[in-house]
């Protein structure tokens, strides 16, 4: 980070490529548009870079650059109004660059279509109770969830207290029950 600072572009550099998948994907799991992503992505990045010398290591620079990504997402959420409701789709991976169906491929001698079926489901369902969710508790929920990040984190990221965090987890994850409970039940019966 010092390096940062100092004006050390190669530093910069390994800075973007260690985070950019990561941005993208909260960025991408808020908005769900992947242009709209890519530009958040860009512009947290250009941000941070602008305030590098307001960095003062309270946080850690990971929750830090989330902090960013997550305030321009509601940012461009709030400018593109409330007519249309954002959607998480499900985390791009961190690993691994390539084409995602490469996982439901054929030709892998895990294939099994109905379990692809199953989970093509499952994620729709998942995907539509998530969009019934206001951005902030959606925003909890990835940050906790998806990219596992502490209470305090996320708390730093979204710039609240901790026990709200907790608070909008706590919603967040009782309104998903709700939401996917004949999910559950009918998954259950199925199995039984």
């Amino acid at each position: 980070m010092e390096r940062c600072r100092r004006g050390d572009k190669q530093a910069f550099r390994s800075f973007v490529e260690r985070y950019q998948r990561r941005v993208f994907s909260l960025a991408f799991g808020l908005l769900k548009d992947a242009d709209e992503a890519r530009d958040i992505c860009q512009e947290a990045f250009l941000k941070a870079h602008r305030n590098l010398g307001t960095f003062q290591g309270a946080s850690s620079l990971y929750t830090w650059l989330y902090r960013i990504t997550v305030n321009l997402c509601i940012d461009r959420k709030r400018r593109v109004g409330r007519g249309s409701e954002v959607e998480l789709d499900e985390r791009l991976p961190h690993d691994r660059a390539g084409n995602p169906a490469d996982v439901l491929s054929a030709e892998r001698p895990s294939f099994n279509p109905l379990r692809v079926a199953q989970s093509s489901e499952l994620r729709g369902r998942i995907l539509a109770a998530l969009s019934e969710l206001s951005v902030e508790h959606r925003s909890v929920l990835i940050l906790r969830e998806v990219e596992g990040l502490s209470y305090k984190e996320i708390a730093d990221s979204m710039d609240c207290p901790e026990g709200t965090v907790m608070s909008r987890l706590f919603h967040a994850r009782k309104r998903m029950q709700e939401l996917l409970a004949d999910f559950a039940d009918d998954a259950t019966q199925e199995g039984a």
